[in-house]
């Protein structure tokens, strides 16, 4: 089993934001799998699917960014996920924008979400997939940043963006050796 964590805001409001990447990327993966987000458990929005035979669980943390942990925590428990079937997609400030990066492991960066699931864990070894969010044409402070709505010029870019790190979390889900879907996928 798997579990896909797409990290984000659950009001209406965030939607459109930087911050929301791993909830739109959690959506595409949820469409790419062909299931719908249609039970609330573990304060997190939650799909099932099946990929290769397994079952693969797919949330949308209903805490907030900065308390994404909690969730994580409850949904690994309740789910028994070990650290080698968990999967968490997120924005990151320190990647350029458009831009995903898969990696095994690492810190959360200047990212407060992934602190809270680090610190909620007690571990950081587990596969991440990170959009970059960094334009070098903007100059505001990052927490106004994140939380800005994405331009219409960047939508395709973004967009794409989310689609590729669905395509590769359900890719690690369905099997895939992590150094094959990092060949394929970080840019």
């Amino acid at each position: 089993m798997y579990l896909i964590v797409g990290l984000g805001n659950p009001e209406e409001k965030y939607f459109k934001t930087f911050h929301n990447l791993g909830f739109l990327a959690a959506g595409d993966a949820a469409a790419l799998s062909g299931v719908k987000f249609k039970k609330k458990e573990c304060e997190s929005f939650v799909a099932e699917a099946f990929i290769g035979g397994e079952k693969v669980i797919i949330a949308r943390p209903l805490t907030y960014m900065n308390a994404s942990g909690r969730a994580v925590k409850q949904l690994a428990a309740k789910y028994k996920i070990n650290k080698e079937e968990l999967v968490v997609i997120y924005d990151d400030y320190d990647l350029p924008k458009g831009s995903v990066r898969i990696r095994a492991s690492g810190s959360a960066g200047t990212h407060n979400g992934m602190r809270s699931v680090i610190a909620e864990l007690g571990y950081s070894d587990f596969t991440r997939i990170r959009i970059g969010i960094r334009d070098p044409e903007v100059n505001i402070p990052i927490i106004n940043y994140v939380l800005s709505e994405i331009g219409k010029g960047d939508y395709d870019l973004y967009a794409s963006a989310c689609k590729r790190a669905a395509e590769a979390a359900l890719m690690l889900a369905g099997g895939e050796r992590i150094d094959l879907v990092m060949g394929k996928y970080n840019s």
